[in-house]
């Protein structure tokens, strides 16, 4: 049997951490390795295929399109693109109504930060701790984690912290030369921490009263992760520019970003050559569909609940449970890989969020008795070695 790993390991840049294991099939919450060994999959892509791996109505999508047309510059017009442009604005919150396509969440921040400069003739960003909004250039600047930023500075200037879910602090680091505030709605690389409804309300009123754009970044909370098509309209949060990415289009790499009529920007000013391409118009047009059909939203409330109320919180290494729909993170007392690495012996991949917290993100589309497994394999693994650190 080939040796899959000794030959990635010989061609690939290392700038992945790995798990041994190497994965060749999925269906739905489920993932097969080269061994021929089963696994529930809470990592999902990190939170991409929401609607779960390989599913028929997006692969059929894929397939017919590549039947027709796969790419398509943005010079020219394109029936798909048209057509997921305009759902994008009828599932958006408010008055989003103008759309770009790109490939991944980091391209999406990059275009907003563009786009609020542009719009704004200002500079400056505030942005929060603990947030992460990936590792380009830009998107890197307004990332605050040191791990991510050491290596690579100087960094584009501009971007200043401030702590989540603190008004006090945000409003004292605005100034006249403020472009945008950008934040998540939930800080998933950060540890599953979730903003508090009153918050948001007074940056959005802030932003108005200083004529600063808010960027929300919803590349893993958008699309019914936490409970309803985007995380914002938990909290009747009008962004004006929103950012998109991982479930959009199904596992097909995409992003986009949605904005208010605030943002004007000339022909020539940005663009990409595969946004917007049509094979992944196509996947999103049907990952989006599926969504609406299947009330993926609800099914990620009801399926949240459902998992932390079968997990033991009393688990002496358990310091808390935090979780937004099917977006979990259980925060321990001690440094998380040791029980991730458990776990995978015990079929459940899972993720790290900064180095103590472990993280689930499943399709929405798992059933019911997967996440009682998942409950009660986390449960065994966070007990027993609980109790070895305990002795």
């Amino acid at each position: 049997m080939m040796d899959y790993k000794a030959l990635q390991d010989i061609y690939e840049l290392d700038v992945y951490p790995k798990r041994d294991v190497v994965l060749i099939k999925g269906k739905n919450a489920h993932v097969w390795d080269n061994q021929g060994r089963v696994y529930i999959d809470c990592t999902a892509g990190h939170g991409v295929a929401s609607i779960g791996h390989c599913n028929e109505q997006v692969t059929q999508a894929i397939a017919a399109q590549a039947r027709m047309l796969i790419t398509c510059s943005g010079i020219f017009y394109n029936d798909k693109r048209a057509l997921l442009m305009k759902k994008l604005v009828e599932i958006a919150p408010g008055n989003l109504k103008k759309v770009f396509l790109c490939n991944s969440g980091t391209e999406a921040i990059e275009a907003a930060i563009k786009f609020a400069r542009y719009a704004t003739k200002k500079e400056k960003f505030v942005c929060a701790t603990r947030g992460f909004h990936g590792r380009t250039m830009g998107a890197l600047s307004a990332t605050h984690q040191p791990e991510y930023r050491k290596d690579f500075e100087p960094l584009v200037p501009g971007f200043s912290f401030v702590p989540f879910n603190n008004f006090d602090k945000l409003e004292q680091a605005v100034d006249d030369k403020t472009a945008g505030i950008l934040l998540e709605v939930v800080q998933g690389e950060g540890g599953v921490h979730i903003g508090k409804p009153d918050y948001f309300e007074k940056v959005r009123r802030l932003c108005d009263e200083r004529n600063i754009l808010l960027i929300v970044d919803e590349v893993q909370t958008g699309f019914c992760r936490t409970g309803r098509m985007f995380a914002c309209q938990h909290f009747h949060v009008q962004p004006d520019i929103l950012c998109l990415a991982k479930a959009i289009a199904g596992g097909v790499p995409m992003g986009a970003v949605l904005c208010t009529e605030k943002i004007h920007i000339l022909s020539g000013k940005h663009g990409s050559t595969f946004g917007g391409n049509p094979l992944s118009c196509a996947a999103a047009i049907a990952a989006i569909d599926f969504m609406i059909e299947n009330r993926l939203d609800h099914e990620a409330e009801a399926k949240g609940k459902y998992l932390v109320e079968r997990l033991d919180p009393k688990a002496s290494v358990i310091r808390e449970i935090r979780h937004f729909g099917l977006m979990v993170g259980i925060e321990l007392k001690s440094k998380v890989k040791p029980y991730i690495l458990k776990l995978l012996e015990k079929g459940v991949l899972v993720l790290p969020a900064g180095s103590t917290v472990l993280r689930l993100l499943p399709p929405l589309t798992i059933t019911y008795e997967d996440l009682d497994t998942v409950a009660e394999k986390i449960n065994d693994v966070l007990r027993s070695q609980s109790i070895e650190t305990h002795e």
